[in-house]
């Protein structure tokens, strides 16, 4: 049996774990995050388009249960659980008007099935990012079977503690 001995200078250089995979090219990396942002919105973006003077020009949806409704939404949003949009979409959006949906959290796909739902059914359609859980998160006010309110302070590690904007 041969043993070959492997000269430490020849060594290969440990794999950085972010670069195991090379980053994408500029233009593949472009395309990309365009796409992303056509089909994503964030709470604060949401919230100061709702927040303006005059139609926000989208539509905004709650995909969550009743019992969710409930807890807590978002002051203006339409309430359409994802299992009903074939049913009722067309009685209660404009297909002429952008969607935006939201669900609980990033944890959870909610948001995404429903756009996919009212997708299918000829849309146009957005996903909030982080749902009722960084809306809340974020500091914005949420309405309930009580009125509206305006949860503990925001969390200061997903929303500026010193300014109405995160300077993104």
């Amino acid at each position: 049996m041969t043993t070959t001995q492997t000269n430490p200078s020849q060594a290969p250089a440990p794999t950085n774990p972010v670069l195991r995979v090379p980053p994408a090219s500029p233009a593949a990396a472009a395309a990309y995050f365009a796409a992303s942002l056509a089909f994503h919105a964030d709470v604060s973006d949401v919230a100061a388009a709702l927040a303006a003077d005059g139609d926000p020009g989208f539509v905004l949806v709650d995909s969550r249960s009743t019992a969710a409704w409930d807890q807590a939404h978002v002051p203006g949003a339409v309430h359409l659980p994802t299992a009903l949009i074939p049913e009722q979409a067309p009685d209660l959006l404009d297909r002429s008007v952008p969607v935006v949906t939201y669900c609980w959290g990033p944890g959870c796909n909610g948001g995404t099935r429903a756009a996919l739902a009212l997708a299918e059914l000829g849309y146009q359609v957005k996903e909030m990012l982080g749902g009722i859980e960084y809306w809340i998160r974020e500091g914005f006010e949420v309405e309930t079977w009580q009125g509206r309110e305006r949860r503990a302070g925001a969390d200061p590690l997903t929303a500026p503690t010193d300014s109405d904007d995160c300077g993104c």
